[in-house]
């Protein structure tokens, strides 16, 4: 019954985790709550396009006596805004799950376009909205921003995603263990570290290669968060299983999994890769800009 509770806690504090960094994230999507010729709407505005992907904003308004318009400009240029109006579409969705299990059988709502840019180049924009009542401008003062970034095959991304997840738990219940000293926080430590080991260290790069160019753009070779911390998780694991490994010490296994679960809670691609328009290099966020 012990056994079953760490196993459920652990599990419970890995997804509260991972929901927490993504809805944080500076590429989830940006919310709007709105109401519209007396309607309310939840809007979620795009902050992050894969290269294979129509360059575009949705606002999710279905009703077409709303109007809408769109300011973009790259991102840490000397551009000057230019603007566009949003056009009703409606297009099927074709897919047996959105069908089925969601009821979703069309995609409908306002779409402007935004110019394609770059792995790493990024747009920022706002949006005017009219209705009946007169146009009103969203997110003027503090501009959204969409990060572009090319496509990285499922093959590695999906793996990537579930070895990361795993790490994250056993790393969790391995320090939950070792906080009662339960005898199997060391086997479970092992674990972790093999697992955070390859999907963070091995197929993170990939993903990281395919999204933006670069392999590892972390200590020593430049500053990017989410590199960065990654490594420095690795080192707290390593050092745990190391001090492990001829006689319980669990301090270095709570260690560990606090540092882990910290950096996990870091939003993803926060401080990340970013294309320079003046040099045309892309550069990486300072960790230090955490602490």
């Amino acid at each position: 019954m012990k056994k079953f509770l760490l196993w459920f806690l652990a599990f419970v504090i890995t997804v509260s985790a991972a929901i927490y960094q993504r809805q944080t994230g500076p590429t989830y999507p940006k919310k709007l709550d709105v109401t519209l010729n007396g309607k309310p709407y939840d809007l979620k505005l795009v902050r992050s396009l894969a290269l294979d992907e129509k360059a575009e904003v949705k606002l999710g308004i279905a009703d077409t006596s709303i109007s809408a318009r769109i300011f973009f400009k790259r991102l840490g240029s000397t551009d000057e805004y230019q603007s566009a109006d949003f056009s009703y579409r409606s297009t099927p969705i074709n897919s047996f799950i959105m069908n089925k299990i969601f009821k979703m059988t069309e995609d409908k709502g306002l779409f402007a376009g935004v110019p394609q840019q770059p792995a790493a180049g990024k747009i920022q924009y706002y949006v005017e909205i009219t209705d009946a009542s007169g146009t009103i401008a969203y997110f003027k003062e503090k501009p959204i921003v969409i990060r572009f970034k090319g496509g990285v095959p499922s093959l590695i991304l999906v793996p990537h995603i579930f070895l990361m997840f795993f790490a994250m738990l056993f790393s969790t219940l391995a320090g939950l263990m070792a906080v009662i000293k339960y005898p199997a926080f060391r086997k479970y430590s092992i674990w972790a570290l093999v697992l955070f080991a390859i999907g963070g260290f091995i197929l993170g790069p990939l993903v990281q290669y395919y999204a933006f160019g670069e392999l590892w753009t972390g200590i020593p070779f430049g500053w990017d968060l989410t590199d960065n911390k990654t490594l420095i998780a690795l080192i707290f694991w390593i050092l745990a299983v190391v001090m492990n490994r001829k006689e319980e010490k669990p301090f270095y296994t709570i260690l560990a999994a606090v540092v882990l679960l910290l950096i996990f809670s870091i939003p993803h691609s926060l401080f990340g890769s970013s294309l320079d328009y003046s040099t045309g290099k892309v550069t990486q966020g300072i960790i230090l800009s955490i602490f």
